[in-house]
């Protein structure tokens, strides 16, 4: 017979507290990742990015989903199937946006430095290397929108660290400004194969190859989650259709990266979309 999985009540018990003062709660491990429990979505088959920190589609009840599978439900929080979670779980995560927050996480002293001059004072948390500040008001997640500075709401999950101190504040306008960036200029430079057996392209017709541009900036801009891998997706279908004939200029790539870099994607990550794309159609 199994014996049954011990559970760690000190993880479990301040789990179902936050989740009484309706706060959506999920457990962590050690590292902060979310767990990826569910044999349903094992080797990332439910569609979730690798790293399992942003939620695929399906609507299993264990806690594989980031952000998405924290619960107030205490049910759910106590269950059998979170049991093993909780066992091994380093912290306990929440999530911010769900009960109407934003988490301002500062990696560093100097973001630290930065933050007690640019934005008004409100609830703080010390972390292992700078401080949460936590302000009363969702909006949309951002990392890096500074050095040392990510923002935690919708979408996204922090570790509790405690209740922290001071007198928690309304989101301000220096905080939501953080999150509008302006596209970072692009000046990509791709060597596209000419097409097999050196002939005429057959996509070379204007209309043709605006529409998959336009399309495929239209997805990247449309995009409301998930957004690393709706800018890989449109990229390979791009490379899918025009890889091999030529018809993409610098000019196109760069009304692409223009598009996800104003989605907040760096123009590393970009560039590496775009490679993995290449390599994956074996350009």
């Amino acid at each position: 017979m199994t014996q049954p999985i011990p559970i760690r009540r000190d993880h479990l018990g301040i789990a179902l507290d936050l989740a009484a003062g309706n706060v959506p709660v999920l457990p962590l491990r050690a590292g902060k990742g979310p767990f990826g429990n569910c044999p349903d979505c094992a080797n990332n088959a439910c569609g979730g990015r690798p790293n399992m920190k942003t939620p695929g589609p399906c609507q299993c009840p264990r806690p594989c989903h980031a952000w998405a599978a924290a619960t107030t439900d205490p049910q759910v929080l106590a269950s059998p199937a979170w049991a093993t979670a909780w066992r091994d779980a380093g912290v306990v995560g929440y999530h911010p946006g769900g009960t109407g927050l934003t988490v301002v996480d500062l990696d560093n002293a100097d973001a630290v430095a930065w933050a007690h001059k640019a934005l008004p004072a409100t609830r703080t948390v010390p972390t292992t290397r700078g401080e949460h500040w936590i302000y009363r008001g969702a909006m949309r997640s951002v990392n890096g929108v500074r050095e040392g500075v990510d923002l935690k709401s919708t979408m996204a999950y922090a570790r509790w660290l405690g209740p922290g101190t001071g007198t928690m504040a309304d989101l301000p306008d220096a905080v939501r400004a953080l999150a509008v960036k302006e596209p970072s200029p692009v000046r990509p430079v791709i060597a596209v194969p000419a097409p097999v057996g050196g002939g005429e392209c057959r996509h070379r017709t204007p209309a043709y190859l605006e529409r998959g541009i336009a399309m495929a900036e239209q997805r990247i801009t449309e995009a409301c989650s998930e957004v690393h891998t709706t800018v890989y997706r449109a990229f390979l279908a791009v490379l899918s259709a025009h890889g091999r004939c030529g018809c993409l200029t610098d000019a196109h790539v760069a009304r692409l990266f223009a598009a996800a870099q104003a989605k907040g994607e760096s123009p590393r990550h970009c560039t590496d979309a775009w490679a993995n794309a290449r390599a994956r159609l074996g350009l």
